[in-house]
């Protein structure tokens, strides 16, 4: 399709040896040359496998899609149209956003997530134009199509072997973003439904150690007290907020004298690292909710989160 002529896919095989993933990707990329580029490597997982995109990205903007989810092509249409426009200009946009939607394919249901709230539509905006994030409602890698160069400024480097970095990914380059633009549209579409996926709740737990690295790293990523006082700032506080009440919430899901250990631990770490910000963090009323102190607090906390988790309709 001459559409597609200015596309380039790029295929991170991680090390695949349970499927044919690899074969299919080379025979992908000797028959479409001009668009596909297919990269072999060592198993590092999905943080390695970003990098090595991004590595070798060589168009304007960088749009991560993971192997079990898809996009929709009407929708692609109206972004690479854009995206199309922005290379004609001086100082093209940083972030390109639009829709994402959970496809829980096993309930044969679908709930959008989307942002008209909060962005203007089909115009470039600053951070002081945009509204109010709802409770649930952030940024997430299913959302964000950034510029190349952002990703490559803000020197993003994601660990190995670790879920969930896809926090990272959205979080760290915000600092970066100037310009943005908003499409109304449902582009992406977030597979729920496998029993061995992240999201998950007894999978998380059983990976609430790298939940915690992958805080802590946000956590270090970058000095909020540098940045300018603003929806920005106060939408990144929100953020690591958010992430805290998670650590917390998992560390909890079972009492256990180690887990009670851990989230004390992420607590000081936090306090340690961005003095300034803890309190405001701590005392948000999600991490007073799932934080408050005894057993009961603990079973108090819970019944809280499942309430939010029918609400909002995550995992």
């Amino acid at each position: 399709d001459s559409d597609c002529s200015d596309i380039e896919i790029i295929i991170v095989d991680d090390g695949s040896t349970k499927d044919d993933t690899a074969q299919k990707a080379d025979e992908w990329a000797k028959k479409y040359p001009d668009i596909i580029r297919c990269i072999h490597q060592e198993n590092g997982g999905h943080g390695m496998a970003v990098n090595t995109g991004i590595a070798h990205a060589t168009a304007l903007y960088s749009k991560v899609v993971d192997s079990d989810d898809w996009v929709d092509q009407k929708s692609g249409k109206r972004l690479l149209d854009f995206a199309r426009t922005q290379l004609k200009v001086p100082n093209p946009v940083d972030l390109i956003i639009a829709n994402y939607v959970y496809e829980k394919v096993h309930e044969q249901s679908q709930t959008p997530m989307r942002y008209t709230n909060v962005f203007p539509q089909d115009k470039v905006f600053g951070w002081e134009d945009i509204g109010h994030f709802h409770v649930s409602q952030y940024l997430l890698m299913h959302s964000v199509m950034y510029r190349t160069q952002v990703l490559r400024d803000c020197n993003l480097e994601l660990p190995k072997h670790t879920f969930y970095v896809d926090n990272i990914f959205v979080y760290a380059p915000l600092v970066q973003v100037k310009r943005m633009y908003y499409i109304n549209c449902d582009f992406y579409r977030y597979f729920i439904g496998r029993q061995d996926q992240s999201v998950n709740e007894d999978i998380m737990y059983s990976r609430r150690d790298q939940q915690l690295r992958v805080t802590k790293i946000m956590i270090d990523a970058i000095d909020l007290n540098t940045v300018t006082p603003g929806k920005l700032k106060a939408y990144m506080k929100s953020y690591l907020a958010m992430m805290m009440s998670i650590c917390s919430i998992f560390l909890r899901l079972h009492a256990d004298d180690e887990n009670e250990v851990a989230r004390r631990d992420i607590w000081a770490y936090l306090k340690e690292h961005q003095p300034k910000l803890y309190g405001r963090i701590r005392y948000s009323l999600t991490n007073v909710a799932t934080n408050i102190p005894t057993s009961w607090g603990r079973y108090i906390g819970l019944a809280l989160y499942r309430i939010a988790q029918k609400m909002f309709h995550f995992n």
